[in-house]
């Protein structure tokens, strides 16, 4: 299993800047820190990131290592416009949402939304860690890693859908919005999870034309992302 190496750690802490920086653009976007929804998305999103970071780090510590790098040699052309589009989004979805919610006050959502959105976020976020613990080959990118000797997983949420990965962070991109109670934060996140939709499909055609397996897997695991629609 191995132990964190440099370039882990490094990745942790870049992760942890970038954590911050978001956190700062919502608030700056708002003009306050007196933001009640604002700090319970504060408290989901550090205790994810930290609660994960640890469980990692002791399960399967070589995925956080491969992670500290986001390109590698041999990703798809299609997920390297993903890497550079995705995080233009997400940041520009908190200054969307700060300046909707926080700072103009634009969207009124009852409450009962914004607990909605908790619920959402608390009852997906452990399949995505429980994707990363199980799988070894769990990277940033789409790739064939033969450099890993790479094989199909098929263990944890893998019975159940092909991509519990991107499920999760899928449902988490549609439960930010209800958090901050901006309907405005909605535009980027239905962006966001369309565009991995639309990522979804191209990775599993690739994994099915080139990883080993992976063929046979799909037709006993027929769903890609959410069990019975797809």
């Amino acid at each position: 299993m191995g132990s964190l190496n440099r370039l882990g750690i490094r990745g942790i802490i870049v992760q942890s800047i970038l954590l911050s920086i978001g956190l700062a653009v919502l608030f700056i976007s708002a003009g306050t820190l007196n933001w009640t929804n604002a700090w319970v998305y504060v408290g989901l999103v550090s205790s994810y990131w930290l609660i994960s970071t640890v469980v990692l780090a002791t399960v399967n510590p070589g995925m956080l290592n491969e992670r500290g790098r986001v390109v590698k040699e041999g990703t798809k052309s299609f997920d390297r416009v993903w890497v550079a589009v995705y995080p233009l989004l997400t940041f520009g979805n908190l200054v969307v949402m700060g300046l909707d919610a926080g700072r103009f006050q634009m969207s009124s959502m009852p409450i009962w939304l914004t607990f909605l959105g908790v619920f959402m976020f608390v009852t997906v976020t452990p399949l995505t860690l429980w994707a990363m613990a199980v799988n070894r080959f769990f990277e940033w990118t789409a790739r064939i890693q033969d450099d890993k000797h790479q094989y199909v997983c098929t263990s944890g949420p893998y019975k159940i859908v092909r991509h519990p990965g991107y499920t999760g962070l899928m449902v988490s991109l549609l439960a930010y919005p209800l958090v901050l109670g901006s309907w405005w934060g909605f535009v980027l996140s239905g962006t966001l999870a369309m565009m991995i939709v639309i990522r979804t499909g191209q990775e599993d055609r690739m994994l099915q034309k080139e990883l080993p397996g992976y063929t046979e897997y799909s037709k006993r695991v027929k769903y890609r992302l959410i069990p019975i629609i797809w």
